[in-house]
């Protein structure tokens, strides 16, 4: 079966009609109307024709109560549409398989540009497929070669997922199934990996870009495209169900503090305070949950440290997009095939305390570089930011507590809570609420220690009391406790002035609810 009989039987399985050359066509029957009784549906090709002798069919009488509604029956799962629902998927594969016998020695050529080897490829697939002699039109042959270009030197179907700015999340459960986060909402898309091989293939490339791999002794790894975005890929056979794929997306220009304001992320008063804690040369732990944005503030409350400072960032995956100059980025580096090698976030913090850093700025604590972080927070390294997983300032602390009990050098609790309750001076708790948008939920100080307890004190918190309008956007803002925090003074110390007012609640509100 040549590559035409092929394409019209996968046209078939879709219930469309075969393509049929000019040359080829034949007249056809006069067809019977689909409503004929004299032909069997086309749901029940075999139907017996129904006897001459037989009685006909009376129907129920109107009068007749209606019968006593069957159960539900369970139903067995339905397995899902095939992914090659594409009927040029088989055709996509071949080529793809051919021009990766053509280039595949060429792909990784020092040499070559990414455009060089994308008209290289280009001309290799035209060749490809007007040698195979497919009844395509041109718009399909062209549509044909781009396909199998993004597949081979892209990255398939997830190519218009990266390109929609709308798209704030890639989600990739398996080859066939593809979800998105739009508006802080999940959705299903259309899109479809060719099948395992495909996928494979597709984050290998991803990893290779960025000097990691993949493979069954190394089955998870993080990842980063061109433009910064997170990956994080995991394959069997840990995923039991096929390779699985997560890219987190970032904007390709940086959101400002403006932007977050203008997504109702935080208020103009919270930007003021933030803004002088800064340059007030005050350690900042962001803390939030999964996909809360604690990235994202990151890099705004980065963009206020002054341009004349000299920052060392450090994270697992590159991902903050600092806007000053003078910035050195330090990447952890996993262990090789042989497991040696391996760079962790902890020998980045200590490494980073000889080269002379004004800030120090980690992606995320997650384990022992805690204690690190923390003694460089105790030692003269003011103004250090970093983030943590927390669903409250509260939890945040008691985490920070756990993480440095990992670091293994059996501290007593009450030595460890005196290193936080003196390094850290703010808390700024991020959180996702149930209509999708990120906010700034809590401002609170790290006062010290009373007894064995560290004390904190919230100098804005989000006044949820207004509820949901219409369209399910939550109504409330973050306000001010009325309590002047202690930091206003060191502000205030640096030169920095900052009304009174911006800590007092508003008044109007107050005596409007008391009427």
């Amino acid at each position: 079966m040549n590559l035409n009989d092929r394409l019209n039987a996968l046209r078939a399985q879709q219930g469309e009609a075969p393509f049929v050359p000019a040359a080829q066509a034949v007249p056809r029957e006069p067809t019977v109307p689909d409503d004929a009784n004299t032909s069997p549906t086309a749901l029940d090709p075999v139907a017996p024709a129904e006897p001459l002798d037989s009685a006909p069919t009376v129907a129920p009488s109107l009068f007749q109560p209606p019968a006593a509604p069957r159960p539900p029956q369970p139903r067995s799962p339905q397995p899902r549409p095939a992914a090659s629902a594409d009927p040029l998927a088989a055709v996509k594969e071949k080529a793809a398989e051919e021009l990766f016998g053509r280039i595949g020695s060429r792909m990784n050529d020092a040499s070559l540009t990414e455009e060089q080897l994308h008209l290289l490829a280009r001309a290799e697939l035209a060749d490809i497929v007007a040698g195979e002699q497919l009844a395509l039109s041109t718009a399909e042959r062209n549509r044909l070669i781009d396909d199998i270009g993004a597949d081979v030197l892209g990255y398939g179907p997830l190519e218009p997922l990266l390109a929609d700015p709308s798209v704030s999340e890639i989600m990739v459960n398996r080859f066939d199934r593809l979800y998105v986060e739009r508006n802080g909402r999940l959705q299903e898309t259309p899109h479809r990996f060719t099948g395992e091989p495909q996928l494979r293939r597709v984050i290998e490339r991803i990893v290779a870009k960025v000097g990691r791999r993949i493979d069954e002794s190394s089955p998870l790894v993080d990842a980063r495209l061109e433009d910064g975005s997170r990956v994080n890929a995991i394959i069997p056979p840990l995923a039991v169900d096929g390779a699985s794929l997560t890219i987190r997306k970032f904007a390709g220009t940086p959101y400002t503090v403006n932007d977050l304001i203008g997504f109702g992320s935080m208020t103009r008063e919270v930007a003021t305070v933030l803004d002088a804690a800064v340059r007030a040369k005050m350690n900042i732990l962001v803390s939030g949950g999964t996909g809360t944005g604690k990235t994202t503030l990151l890099n705004v409350l980065s963009a206020f440290i002054p341009g004349d400072e000299r920052i060392i960032t450090i994270e697992d995956a590159v991902e903050l997009q600092l806007q000053q100059e003078h910035v050195v980025r330090l990447e952890s580096r996993p262990a090789n095939i042989e497991g040696r090698g391996e760079i962790t976030i902890r020998d980045l913090v200590r490494n980073s305390l000889r080269m002379r850093p004004d800030r120090i700025v980690v992606g995320e604590v997650r384990g022992a570089e805690s204690l690190d972080m923390l003694q460089a927070m105790n030692t003269g390294h003011e103004g250090s930011i970093s983030t943590l997983h927390a669903n409250s300032p509260r939890d945040a602390v008691s985490r920070m507590e756990t993480l440095v009990l990992m670091a293994g050098m059996d501290l007593p609790l009450r030595a460890i809570r005196e290193q936080i309750a003196s390094a850290i001076d703010i808390i700024v708790q991020i959180g996702r609420h149930k209509d999708g948008v990120r906010r700034i939920t809590h401002i609170t100080e790290v006062h010290g220690m009373e007894g064995d307890i560290i004390t904190l004190q919230d100098a804005f918190t989000f006044d949820y009391s207004a509820g949901f309008d219409e369209n399910g956007r939550l109504l409330g803002r973050i306000e001010p406790t009325g309590v002047r925090p202690r930091f206003a003074e060191r502000i205030a110390d640096y030169g920095i002035a900052l009304p009174i007012s911006l800590f007092q609640p508003d008044l109007s509100e107050m005596l409007g609810e008391l009427r």
